[in-house]
């Protein structure tokens, strides 16, 4: 029972990763409000209704790796040393990320167009918006479970508002490189030169709670 559980499983999330490739390929092409769910689902080989099932909003179709996010804060906190300060078990994530060439720090042209597509939709702009107040949310909560502080504590949600703006930052300097023609070693540099100074300045701001 197990084996035929976990097959229904791997089908089911090879079925929703060629659902969102199709799309995502579809809205870089044309644009994202130039395409329609029913398009999407035509050019998938699957009824509109799957198409919903397994992505309530159209924009969950274009950003399909959030739950990923997720996932890897659990990861990385679940993993954490005995000891470690949590400013330092995020900073090491980051720096995990660009050595793996990873999509949330990656920097190439299709990035670049990725996010140009973002830009060029109102829905999906609106949409990042949200996305990044949910990981500033999602942030703070694993923060603050990690040293076991009320999940509201105002210095984990600080502390998160901090670690996402400058992801933000250094992410888009990152792309400015990128677009500029500078290789993507330097881009790299870029993100995580701007991120060891915002992990400085918070665990400065930071240095007298269990956080830093």
């Amino acid at each position: 029972m197990s084996n035929q559980g976990g097959l229904r499983e791997r089908k089911k999330e090879a079925t929703r990763q060629a659902i969102s490739d199709v799309a995502t390929e579809l809205f870089l092409e044309r644009g994202f409000d130039n395409v329609s769910v029913a398009e999407v689902a035509e050019a998938a080989e699957v009824s509109r209704m799957t198409v919903f099932n397994y992505f309530p909003r159209k924009e969950d179709l274009f950003f399909d790796r959030e739950e990923e996010s997720r996932q890897m804060l659990r990861a990385a906190f679940a993993e954490r040393p005995a000891g470690e300060a949590p400013i330092a078990t995020l900073r090491k994530l980051m720096h995990s990320l660009a050595d793996r060439v990873h999509p949330f720090a990656k920097f190439t042209d299709a990035t670049a167009k990725f996010w140009r597509t973002v830009a060029e939709s109102p829905a999906l702009s609106a949409r990042a918006r949200e996305m990044r107040d949910e990981l500033i949310d999602d942030l703070a909560t694993v923060l603050a479970a990690a040293i076991k502080r009320p999940l509201a504590d105002a210095d984990a949600r600080l502390a998160a508002s901090m670690v996402v703006t400058a992801l933000t930052v250094a992410y888009a300097e990152g792309l400015r490189e990128h677009k500029a023609r500078r290789s993507a070693a330097t881009s790299r540099e870029t993100f995580l030169r701007i991120m060891e100074r915002s992990f400085s300045g918070i665990a400065i701001m930071l240095k007298d709670t269990p956080y830093a």
